[in-house]
């Protein structure tokens, strides 16, 4: 930071990769106010856990908004691996969502957000399995770096490191979090990352005692208390009002959350650091201007700027932080010696920057005439800057060009961006370099644990003139494609870049059954730019074991016969044309499977001017949260089953958004949507088979009510197999599901390569229209069930056992797993069958596994 005889206001664009856009906020004079307080504090939290929604909402409002401390939460995961209570996605699209979650909920509470780099593999129930799947190091110095960078006077735990927390990432969370609080302040732990920052000791270390949650009655007088329950009268609303409204953005966890008004106590453990004898967490700690060489007079000139606040005259404050930040601001800055000192400032900067923004009611936005770009075309954008308070904004520059700027018009300037965009990939940053081993590979720290990453910026000068002075500030726009929808009104969504040609498969994977039945696979080529000319083909992702055959087709003598491996595929490829950006064309290929069982991932391709493309995109589109635009590769599984089956007419109950029925489907089977109409009005018996989605009886209020249409059913003849639900708070049960009592358990298996014991070698399910074995259990992936039935009515069967390697940690210890038969249980009901899995078909199936669907299929035709 150096002095100026005339500042510039810089105005950066930056393309974003984790798709953040949303409207323009604008602030109240009472946020502005809070905003100066927050401005007149030094000092920060860092709060930690291991997924989206497990922070503490009203703690991080509580600390940003009343103590006016700068709030972090340092999520290890993005919660890849948790189930999705709004739609399909699961995986890294389900983190995707997630992340857009936890930033949404911080821009209500006022903390910020940060991630290390790990992958979310799914529920553990110990800290040993949890770190043989992650990379301990690595998830360690990303911790120590969010440390290093953010510098919290204290840290907060969210779980205890006894296993109290009931996963085992989140004991991970805690046990890596003390070994980060010594590490942080170690020149000899990670000293790569000392080229970029400092060591910097954090003074405490305590845990968010949540012991209340499992015992209402508990003792927390061994604890130090606080009360986060205020109410913030420039907000208008109390913490928990606050924390209730984060903590609803984690919809797809089915978090949305009650507002609670009134006192409200947290519990507080010394862990590490100078916490003897304290009473209260904050206790000797000076979060003033004080602690900083100089500082002294900032704070005083800023306490006097908010006791002589105007609330109807906000930009009075304009002039008075631009003076401070050219003149005390930079005196204090040349006598500083310690980076993080100097770092502080620059912080503090920024906010006096985004103050002056506020006061001044200056709007600025980069509007592109299009949402998506080919990285080899050139951007257009329409830069709108109007300045609405009443201390006005002379000019603006850029692009070496001057425009006036007259108080609340709208300055309205064509933006042309004169570099072609090298790169095209738009997705979000953390899925740029893939996963390997549990651990996202992008290893960028410069921005790694910023939002966004920046493709290309651009300059602006502006020049600020009040009682004859001239004084400068920096400010941030986001390029973003804005529009107005009839009914949601004006909208935002990220700008994206693109390839040039973008291919689409109609099916992730492609199920053969044992009839030997031709199948159709439908691409989708879209055009990302003007003039596209190319062929479309497949290839093979395993080229050492692929035969390719070309020979004539007999039907098509213009086409070739490809065969990859056992799977015959008609034709070989397709010459594409596109005149105009946007156009799609269908394309259809034919596929023959073997006679023997086999799987083949395949790929496709596209060769446009002599660059071969292999990406496919898709949007992720939710109210809650900014449009995500994701390039997965253009691929699809191919299986074939040796499979026997004998039902034709299933009926499907939609559950929380999973793709079960549609696997059920192309196995042959005739599977019909049964919505509350249906299930009122038609005749069940038409169905073999009755398949009830994932959390069916969680999200259908009115599921309940057909019970003894249902039980009926299956005492017909029928059978109806229930996939998974939970009965807890989150997601509770208002009655029986089936004939007989039997209770809902979180219990689980975490291990996808568990070994499955057959108790009932003999039941039809595991010989019934096809012979099971051990080896259908191979190839699972992230788990093998969840929600587990317990104390069942001895009515019911339970055909299968299984053992985990560790049970849940108590006490800090991992006992070793114990079997539990609860997975699969089965009870004859007058002439047909009842069924409730924990199986994580909803997994398993999309994945293309074969054994999971010759399972289903066993279960679908019992007694058939």
């Amino acid at each position: 930071m150096t002095k100026k005889t005339i500042a510039q206001f810089f105005v950066y664009f930056l393309f974003v990769t984790t798709a953040f856009a949303q409207a323009p906020r604008s602030y109240t004079s009472s946020e502005i106010l809070l905003q100066l307080k927050k401005l007149n504090t030094v000092g920060s939290v860092l709060y930690v856990a291991a997924h989206p929604d497990d922070e503490n909402t009203r703690l991080i409002a509580y600390l940003a908004n009343e103590k006016c401390l700068r709030t972090g939460y340092l999520s290890l995961t993005r919660g890849d691996g948790g189930q999705n209570l709004i739609g399909p996605e699961q995986g890294v699209e389900l983190g995707v969502i997630r992340t857009q979650e936890l930033l949404a909920a911080r821009r209500i509470d006022g903390g910020e957000q940060f991630f290390t780099r790990a992958y979310d593999f799914g529920f553990s129930k110990s800290p040993e399995e949890t770190l043989q799947k992650w990379n301990k190091d690595s998830i360690l110095s990303d911790m120590v770096w969010v440390i290093r960078n953010f510098r919290p006077d204290i840290i907060i735990t969210r779980f205890a490191t006894d296993g109290s927390g009931g996963h085992g990432h989140h004991t991970t969370s805690a046990i890596l979090a003390e070994e980060a609080f010594d590490a942080a302040g170690d020149s000899t732990r990670f000293p790569e990352q000392l080229k970029h920052v400092e060591v910097w000791k954090p003074r405490r270390l305590f845990w968010n005692v949540s012991t209340r949650f499992q015992n209402p009655n508990a003792d927390m007088s061994p604890y130090i208390k606080l009360d986060v329950g205020g109410y913030n009268p420039l907000l208008g609303k109390s913490y928990g009002e606050i924390a209730a409204e984060s903590r609803s953005m984690h919809k797809s966890q089915g978090f949305g959350s009650a507002k609670q008004r009134g006192e409200y106590f947290e519990y507080f453990k010394s862990i590490k650091g100078d916490t003897a004898n304290l009473k209260d967490i904050f206790e000797g700690i000076d979060f003033s201007w004080k602690r900083v060489k100089g500082g002294e007079k900032i704070g005083k000139e800023i306490t006097r700027m908010i006791n002589n606040y105007k609330v109807q005259n906000p930009s009075s404050i304009g002039e008075q932080l631009l003076k401070l930040s050219d003149g005390i601001f930079l005196d204090v800055w040349e006598i500083q010696s310690m980076w993080q000192e100097k770092n502080l400032l620059q912080q503090k900067a920024f906010e006096i920057e985004n103050i002056v923004l506020n006061a001044l009611g200056i709007n600025t936005e980069l509007i592109s005439t299009q949402t998506f770009y080919s990285f080899d075309e050139t951007p257009k954008f329409n830069l709108e800057v109007i300045s609405r308070g009443t201390n006005e904004i002379d000019s603006i520059n850029y692009n070496r060009h001057s425009y006036l700027i007259i108080k609340n018009k709208l300055l309205k300037q064509e933006y042309i961006k004169s570099e072609k965009n090298k790169l095209y990939d738009g997705s979000p940053i953390w899925l740029k370099d893939g996963i390997k081993e549990n651990f996202f590979l992008h290893v960028n720290k410069s921005i790694h644990y910023r939002k966004y990453e920046e493709l290309f910026s651009v300059g602006f000068s502006k020049k600020y003139r009040s009682s004859n002075n001239v004084s400068s500030f920096n400010a941030y726009a986001y390029p973003q494609y804005k529009w107005v929808d009839p009914e949601k009104g004006e909208l935002y969504r990220p700008v994206v870049i693109t390839p040039p040609v973008m291919i689409n498969v109609s099916e992730d994977v492609l199920v053969f059954d044992g009839s030997g039945k031709q199948k159709i696979l439908k691409v989708i080529v879209k055009a990302g730019k003007d003039n596209v000319n190319g062929v479309l083909k497949f290839t093979s992702s395993d080229q050492i074991n692929t035969k390719v055959i070309v020979e004539e087709d007999k039907f098509n003598p213009k086409f070739a016969l490809a065969k990859l491996t056992s799977f015959n595929i008609s034709p070989l490829s397709y010459n594409f044309q596109f005149d105009k950006k946007g156009e799609e064309k269908e394309f259809v290929f034919y596929i023959n499977s073997p006679n023997h069982s086999t799987s083949q991932l395949v790929n496709l391709s596209a060769e446009v001017d002599g660059q071969t493309y292999t990406k496919g995109i898709k949007e992720i589109k939710y109210d809650h949260i900014p449009v995500q635009t994701l390039f997965p590769e253009a691929e699809v599984k191919l299986v074939k089953l040796d499979l026997v089956k004998k039902s034709k007419r299933i009926g499907y109950i939609p559950g929380a958004g999973d793709e079960v029925q549609a696997c059920i489907s192309q196995l042959g089977y005739e599977v019909t949507t049964l919505t509350d109409d249906k299930l009122t009005s038609e005749n069940l018996s038409q169905y073999d088979a009755i398949v009830t989605g994932v959390r069916a009886y969680n999200t259908n209020e009115k599921l309940p009510s057909f019970k003894q249409k249902l039980m009926d059913y299956v005492a017909n003849g029928g059978n109806l197999i229930v996939q998974y639900n939970t009965n807890s708070w989150a997601g509770p049960l208002s009655s029986d599901i089936g004939p007989y009592k039997f209770k809902i358990t979180r219990n689980r298996i975490t291990d996808e390569e568990a070994k499955v014991n057959f108790l009932l070698p003999n039941h039809p399910v595991f010989n019934s229209p096809n012979k099971m074995t051990e080896k259908d259990f191979d190839g699972w992936i992230q788990e093998r069930s969840i929600y587990h039935a317990g104390d069942w009515d001895s009515n019911y069967v339970a055909p299968i056992s299984m053992t985990d390697p560790y049970e849940m940690t108590v006490g800090g210890v991992s006992p070793k797993g114990k079997p539990d038969n609860g997975a699969l249980i089965i009870a004859k009901h007058g002439k047909g069958n009842f069924v409730y899995t924990g199986f994580v078909f909803f997994r398993e199936l999309p994945a293309g596994v074969p054994g999971a669907y010759r399972f289903m299929v066993n279960l679908i035709e019992l007694g058939k």
